[in-house]
């Protein structure tokens, strides 16, 4: 799987997300500062990640900024992401099951190694299974995108 991942400041726990998805065979591109101290703005990184995935560049996106908050908005902003935060296993899968979510957000603040593991676990080896509930939903979400196609500056 081709997975983009972002971050804002880059933490023990962005190495520990970048390592296991490499060693469990993902193609992963990153996106955000290249040494720990060092940071990019939070809608950068969200911006550059969502794009990447809704372009179909990437298959999904994992994103970290301090609470996941920031992020999370930002990619929501791109139309066909459907970027979920997520601070435990069971709420990844559930992205993925019904909300059809492609890109991930944690926190930077929250997230151990033990977590950012069951995290994308979940979320990477869950797949959506289409349902006339869910399926309509999501339709839903594309028609909000479709009528604010742009976005104000206020």
């Amino acid at each position: 799987m081709r997975i983009a991942l972002g971050c804002d400041e880059r933490r023990h726990v962005v190495q520990v997300a970048l390592e296991l998805l490499q060693k469990w065979g993902h193609e992963v591109r990153y996106f955000g500062p290249e040494k720990p101290g060092e940071t990019v703005p939070w809608p950068q990184v969200a911006r550059e990640v969502a794009e990447g995935v809704a372009q179909g560049a990437f298959d999904m996106g994992v994103l970290f900024c301090w609470t996941g908050t920031g992020v999370s908005i930002a990619a929501n902003k791109v139309p066909g992401v459907r970027a979920a935060l997520c601070v435990d296993a069971e709420t990844a899968r559930g992205a993925r099951l019904w909300n059809d979510a492609n890109v991930v957000c944690m926190s930077l603040r929250l997230t151990s190694e033990i977590l950012v593991e069951e995290i994308l676990k979940a979320f990477l080896e869950t797949p959506y299974q289409p349902n006339p509930e869910d399926d309509a939903c999501i339709a839903m979400v594309r028609k909000i995108e479709a009528a604010f196609g742009r976005a104000s500056e206020g």
